[in-house]
């Protein structure tokens, strides 16, 4: 009797074990892999683009469309106080070419739910604050700071809707066709290189994604010639 107990007891450790490193031997293959799927990674990348599923529609267009006021803002101001024939003839161009990239993102969301900021937020008003207190060269170098980063920001952002495979041809090729410090003219120039716009499931999307591919061009043409401005002999 007893040794016929001691063999049951025997069984059921030895059964126990087996459920225990079955249980911890599962193959990965049955764990969740939601979180591996392409646009559940930060920065992951689908067919085309450099995920722009990431965040909605809605806040794309407001921290772009607030990143363009801004924009106009520093650039209406450097109208008046820039002391470089030059830098005022940009800043016009600024106003010309962001005034219009805004009138072209509203029209692309027109009729959709997404609120349109009415002012830059509160740290652009403080930068735009900042740069009213100087004056001559001081006012001249931080505004064209101010441009380079403010739209070094806003290309990141737009690259977000860009068709990763175009984006890199078309930086391939405006680097190979520069001559000076600044890039070729992007709507002339260019013409023969696009950057597309991501792939996208939905109209909205869509014509946010175009907007994007048409405006990115521009906004890195504006960084080299803000740079270029930056680096010229003192004394324009």
């Amino acid at each position: 009797m007893r040794r016929t107990g001691l063999m049951a007891v025997t069984v059921t450790v030895i059964t126990v074990i087996a459920m225990i490193v079955s249980g911890c031997s599962k193959p990965e293959s049955a764990k969740p892999r939601a979180a591996e799927e392409p646009g559940a990674r930060a920065g992951a990348v689908g067919a085309g683009g450099a995920g722009a599923n990431l965040r909605s529609d809605a806040d794309f267009v407001r921290d772009v469309a607030i990143k363009q006021l801004a924009g106009i803002e520093l650039s209406r101001m450097a109208l008046e106080k820039a002391t470089s024939p030059q830098i005022k003839t940009f800043a016009q161009t600024l106003v010309a070419d962001q005034e219009t990239a805004l009138e072209n993102l509203k029209t692309a969301v027109s009729g959709q739910p997404i609120e349109w900021p009415a002012e830059p937020d509160e740290k652009h008003r403080k930068n735009a604050g900042d740069l009213a207190k100087l004056e001559g060269g001081d006012f001249d170098r931080d505004y064209l700071k101010g441009v380079i980063a403010g739209h070094q920001d806003l290309a990141a952002k737009l690259e977000s809707r860009l068709d990763v495979q175009s984006l890199s041809e078309w930086k391939t090729a405006a680097a190979g066709r520069t001559q000076s410090k600044a890039l070729p003219e992007p709507t002339s120039q260019m013409r023969d290189v696009q950057v597309r716009p991501d792939r996208a499931n939905t109209e909205t999307t869509t014509k946010i994604n175009s907007w994007a591919a048409e405006t990115y061009p521009i906004a890195q043409k504006h960084i080299d010639t803000a740079r270029t401005l930056e680096n010229a002999p003192k004394g324009r």
